[in-house]
């Protein structure tokens, strides 16, 4: 095994106080230096710049011994990039008169569905392709990937002498930051680490500096490949010249320190963040993993409640060493948890259930599955968990019982109705959509009608066809189907539809005018916040037909929980409406769920919908179900 390339560092030597530069280039003071790798074919001495204020690029950073950050800022950083967990803002609904509404099994799934927005783009970039294929292929040209791909840098394949990096630097054209952009090349690559190595000693070589920031690529390198011996001796050495990192150095640190013998280096180091600014979710939830790892539980939950009280949101991956981390505690030879009743973990573990259910979370399918390895482990309980799926009567396919209702309790709606009135139609933004004039207007025609069973957004459900002849029409068979099922009947349109034309045929608009109430708004108003009043001033029971999926008037609203109350509210009362021409035509709405989807327990039984859904978007929630039931 190779010496580490980083093995001292030493006192500057006054000799050497000619490469000593001042000011904010951000050059790590290495001093004097001595690499004895074997995989370096030469011995190089690194000479690297003292930098007291290294950060350049706006950065927070982190300073040692002090509680402020410094004045120059820090450089940005952003290899290391996690995914975080999205949190799910929609979680309640409400159902009115669903029985009314024909809605079979087979018809189509919800908008709101998991991977439904996923199938949509990539039928919609079909046949995008197959449109443009033609054009496309006239348009290419032999040279064109040639060209896009010249002046991209790459990296070699083996470890190069000084001698030969200059000559790489040289053949292309010396460029100013040939160092940084050869080592991003390296990373993106998955590049060796001895020839990154061996990129730093020409560095040194050449220019008797190693800058902060091609240290930081280094840094990123190390921790990717689980180089931690590596990345102890960058510690050591930037501890020692430099009085401040960077957010990204710290984060990578702890990620590195967190993973070792060394772990509780990792939570000095949070502590230093900590005096700065708020750690990130990943900080705490990689010192949380290495404290259930050494069996520490009691540093994990303390730091887990920090975290919660901070406002952030766990990721995955920390709930997931909180379910494991007793059963991982054991694997892990010479390691004793410490001591914690089995009743109280459980209450801890299960307050996390309570989380997400609170905040509209759904589980990843591998912290699924650690929740019910974790359950089927208790001792003396009897838990057997299964994957399943809920009909549309909202009973569990596997034990058979009925999931909470997705209509919305008195209580519930009365909140959501006053906030929504407030937020979003009476809003400081309402007037950019209409005028004080036509909104009382339109109050006024509401409160002279009955309760409406249905309200119509015409014009969005007009568009459905894309032949802008039969608009009309397509709007007619919405209402004309509404109508047969008895329903009481809104449509809301814009004064232009009234006008005669090849999309809007008069006799169509008269027919729809006779079977339903109809309120025609300016053209140049929006018809949203018509539509919501309408409907919430209707009553728990009414729906409303519309692709709108809302997503703005749902960010109005003033906090988390009512925006879930709305998303709530919206999956159990709105019908997306699908047009079939066969013969004759025939409308069919997306099917309404009669459950919420959201975390539940009974005492003797959890139902958790997890995710397993690779890309679902943020309005869309699982199909799948862990049932965890309880035998006595």
């Amino acid at each position: 095994m190779a010496s580490n390339l980083i093995s001292k560092v030493r006192t500057c030597l006054k000799p050497l106080k000619p490469f000593t530069h001042q000011g904010s280039s951000a050059f790590l003071s290495i001093q004097t230096f001595l690499c004895k790798s074997p995989q370096v074919p030469l011995t190089a001495r690194f000479l690297c710049t003292r930098d007291n204020n290294p950060n350049s690029g706006g950065a927070q950073t982190v300073r040692r011994n002090i509680g402020q950050t410094n004045g120059q800022g820090g450089i940005k950083y952003r290899t290391m990039r996690h995914r975080q967990g999205e949190l799910w803002e929609g979680a309640e609904d409400g159902r009115g008169k669903s029985s009314t509404l024909s809605q079979r099994s087979f018809y189509p799934k919800s908008v709101f569905s998991a991977g439904t927005a996923k199938k949509t783009a990539e039928m919609l970039k079909r046949k995008a392709a197959l449109a443009s294929e033609d054009e496309e292929d006239l348009e290419k040209k032999p040279e064109g990937r040639t060209a896009r791909g010249a002046g991209k840098m790459q990296p070699p394949d083996r470890l190069l002498s000084a001698a030969e990096w200059r000559k790489l630097k040289e053949s292309l054209g010396n460029q100013e930051r040939f160092d940084i952009q050869m080592m991003n090349a390296l990373f993106t690559s998955g590049a060796e680490l001895g020839i990154a190595k061996s990129l730093l000693t020409f560095v040194a070589m050449e220019t008797g500096t190693l800058s902060y920031e091609l240290l930081l690529r280094y840094l990123t390198l190390c921790v990717r490949d689980g180089h931690d011996a590596e990345v102890f001796d960058v510690y050591d050495i930037m501890q020692e010249n430099f009085s401040s990192l960077e957010t990204g150095a710290s984060s990578l640190f702890i990620k590195s320190f967190s993973r070792t013998e060394r772990w509780r280096e990792a939570i000095n180091i949070l502590n230093e963040v900590k005096k700065v600014f708020t750690p990130s979710p990943r900080n705490y939830g990689d010192v949380i993993a290495a404290a259930m790892l050494h069996g520490d539980m009691t540093t994990a939950w303390a730091l887990y409640d920090e975290l919660i009280e901070k406002g952030l949101s766990p990721h995955q991956e920390t709930w997931e060493a909180l379910f494991e981390g007793v059963r991982k505690t054991k694997e892990v030879k010479g390691v004793e948890a410490e001591a914690m009743s089995q009743s109280e973990h459980q209450e801890r573990l299960q307050g996390i259930l309570l989380y997400m259910r609170n905040n509209q979370i759904y589980p990843q399918h591998s912290l699924a599955s650690s929740i019910k390895t974790w359950f089927e482990s208790l001792t003396g309980q009897r838990w057997t968990g299964s994957w399943t799926s809920a009909n549309l009567k909202g009973l569990c396919r596997c034990c058979g019982s009925e999931l909470e209702s997705i209509e919305l309790t008195a209580e519930e709606y009365q909140q959501l109705k006053d906030r929504a009135m407030a937020d979003i139609i009476q809003g400081r933004d309402v007037f950019k959509k209409t005028t004080p004039e036509e909104l009382e207007r339109f109050k006024a025609f509401v409160k002279r009608k009955p309760a409406f069973d249905v309200v119509v957004d015409g014009l969005n459900v007009a568009n459905l066809n894309k032949d802008k002849s039969k608009q009309s029409a397509t709007l007619l068979a919405v209402v004309s189907e509404l109508e047969r099922q008895g329903l009481t009947i809104l449509v809301l349109g814009r004064k232009h539809m009234l006008r005669p034309s090849r999309s809007w045929e008069r006799h169509n608009m008269n027919l729809i005018q006779q079977k339903a109430y109809c309120f025609f708004t300016d053209n140049i108003s929006e018809d949203d916040p018509f539509l919501l009043y309408a409907a919430l001033h209707s009553g728990n029971h009414c729906r409303f037909v519309s692709r709108d999926l809302m997503r703005d008037h749902k960010a109005c609203l003033p906090d988390g929980a009512t925006r879930r109350l709305f998303f709530k509210w919206q999956r159990g009362h709105q019908l997306v409406a699908d047009i079939c021409v066969r013969g004759g035509r025939t409308v069919r709405f997306q099917s309404i769920p009669s459950y919420d989807t959201i975390v539940q327990t009974s005492g003797d039984s959890w139902h958790i919908p997890y995710d397993d859904t690779d890309d679902r978007s943020t309005y869309e929630v699982p199909q799948q179900w862990l049932c965890l039931t309880q035998k006595h």
